[in-house]
């Protein structure tokens, strides 16, 4: 049995070096997670990569926002100029969820921003064989550069918040 790492009380990067450390990490992660959604896209059965995606991208955002110390109890913990710091850099650069508790609604928002994309990849579910293939690259494309996303996004906050740290001293 798998356990599960206690990722409450880790803290924001304190240095480039450990942003880049988390940044690559969380980058393998995305990676990872991408295959499986690429995995399920292939079965020929409508709906399905659908379902799969929105759990595999609910946990991939809640993993990727504690490893760099930005869920929404992780901030909290923080002092109250550094939160309005993160709060602030996640506006900034586009990270709609960043520090955020992710709900159903959320990512069917943002995934129904990538609508064309999953569109083509649910049509070529009804070719034979090419069409699975192509649906799986395009799932794990379409997957992988939503993840990349938030994990640029987190690394920005959190150099935000380190630049904001070393002006305070």
């Amino acid at each position: 049995m798998r356990r599960q790492k206690d990722t409450n009380w880790v803290l924001i990067p304190g240095t480039a070096q450990d942003i880049a450390a988390v940044r690559e990490r969380c980058r393998g992660l995305v990676r990872r997670r991408a295959l499986w959604s690429a995995g399920v896209s292939a079965v020929p059965v409508p709906g399905l990569d659908v379902v799969t995606d929105l759990g595999l991208f609910s946990r991939l955002i809640d993993d990727i926002n504690q490893e760099f110390g930005l869920s929404p109890a992780q901030i909290e913990r923080l002092r109250p100029e550094l939160r309005l710091v993160v709060y602030e850099a996640a506006v900034g650069v586009g990270g709609m969820l960043v520090g955020k508790l992710v709900t159903r609604e959320l990512l069917v928002k943002l995934l129904q921003k990538t609508g064309f994309k999953s569109a083509v990849r649910q049509a070529g579910k009804w070719v034979p064989l090419a069409g699975q293939a192509v649906s799986a690259g395009i799932g794990y494309a379409l997957f992988r550069q939503i993840g990349y996303q938030h994990v640029e996004a987190c690394a920005a906050v959190a150099k935000e918040v380190l630049t904001a740290q070393a002006e305070e001293v």
